[in-house]
C-alpha cells in the first residue's frame, strides 16, 4: 500500500514494515495544519491495522522535520490567517506523540538530517532512532520562547537524564550525530550510503519479531516510569499473562525444544 506522492505525509507498506515519511522537503518538512492532520491520521491508522508489525518515521529531502510551520504560526499570530494555533498541541501534537509511542508494536525513527523542536521530540518518542551522520538535533523551543511540546518533557529526561534535559531544553543547541549517540539520543550513527541499508535490516528483524511481546514491553517500560515498584511488578505479570497466551510464544517454546530457530507471526 502506498500513499499519493504529493501529499504532505507519505505512507508505504511492505512486508509489514510501515514506512510514513514527511513530504515538505521545501519547508524542511516544517509541521504545517495539513500535515500534522495527515500525520495524526496516518499514525493511528497503522498503530491499528494488525497487518502492521514494525512503523518508521522519516522525511523526505535534507531534513527529518524542523517542527512547527513557523510562517504559519507568524501569519496565525498577526491575525493574517486564521490556523487554530493556540489549540495545536492538544489537537495535533499530543495525540501524534502519544500514539506513537503506545501502539503496540516497535517504532524506529529514521533520521535523515535535522530534526528540531517537534521534529527532534518525534524522535525522542520512538524506540529506536538511526541517525545519518550529518543529521542532528535542536530543541528549538526556549529560542522561539515557547515551553517544550509533543512529550518532550516526558521523554528526554528519560534518555539523557534530568539535568542534561533541562540544559539541551533551557539553551538550545545542534547536538551532533555523534554527541547523539553518546548521549543515547541515537541507536546508531551511519553514513548516507548506509542509512537505508541500516534502517531496512533493523525495521524487517523488528516486523519478523514476536509483535505482541514487543507492545507488551513498550507498555511495561512506559508504566514503570512512573509507578512504584509494587505496582511495576503487578504491570508485568499483566504483561506476561498477556503474552503466555500468545501463538508466537507456544512455537518459539516448542521451537527451543526441537532445537530450531522460531518463526514469528506477531500474534
Amino acid at each position: 500500500m502506498t500513499s499519493s506522492t504529493s501529499a504532505p505525509v507519505l505512507l508505504d507498506v511492505v512486508d509489514s514494515v510501515a514506512t510514513i515519511t514527511l513530504n515538505r522537503p521545501e519547508a524542511m518538512n516544517g509541521l504545517d495544519v495539513a500535515t500534522k492532520d495527515l500525520l495524526l491520521e496516518l499514525v493511528q491508522q497503522v498503530s491499528e491495522d494488525h497487518a502492521v508489525r514494525c512503523v518508521v518515521l522519516t522525511g523526505s529531502g535534507k531534513a527529518f522535520c524542523v517542527g512547527q510551520d513557523l510562517k504559519e504560526h507568524l501569519a496565525g499570530l498577526t491575525g493574517a490567517a486564521d490556523v487554530p494555533l493556540s489549540d495545536t498541541v492538544e489537537k495535533h501534537y499530543n495525540p501524534i506523540v502519544l500514539a506513537l509511542s503506545t501502539m503496540p508494536k516497535p517504532v524506529i525513527a529514521a533520521v535523515n538530517g535535522v530534526a528540531a523542536g517537534a521534529g527532534a521530540s518525534l524522535a525522542f518518542a520512538a524506540d529506536f532512532r538511526i541517525l545519518v551522520d550529518s543529521a542532528g538535533y535542536n530543541t528549538s523551543f526556549a529560542g522561539v520562547a515557547l515551553s517544550c511540546d509533543t512529550g518532550s518533557s516526558w521523554t528526554l529526561p528519560r534518555l539523557v537524564g534530568r539535568a542534561k534535559a533541562m540544559e539541551l531544553l533551557y539553551f538550545p543547541r545542534t547536538v551532533t550525530a555523534a554527541e547523539a549517540l553518546d548521549l543515547g539520543l541515537a541507536t546508531q550513527v551511519v553514513t548516507a550510503e548506509e542509512f537505508p541499508r541500516a534502517v531496512g535490516e533493523l525495521a524487517t528483524r523488528l516486523a519478523s519479531g514476536p509483535t505482541v511481546a514487543f507492545g507488551s514491553i513498550r507498555r511495561a517500560v512506559a508504566n514503570s516510569a512512573a509507578q512504584p515498584l509494587e505496582e511495576a511488578l503487578a504491570f508485568e505479570a499483566d504483561m506476561m499473562a498477556l503474552t503466555g497466551g500468545t501463538e508466537d510464544h507456544l512455537a518459539a517454546v516448542n521451537a527451543f525444544v526441537a532445537k530450531e530457530k522460531p518463526v514469528f507471526r506477531g500474534r
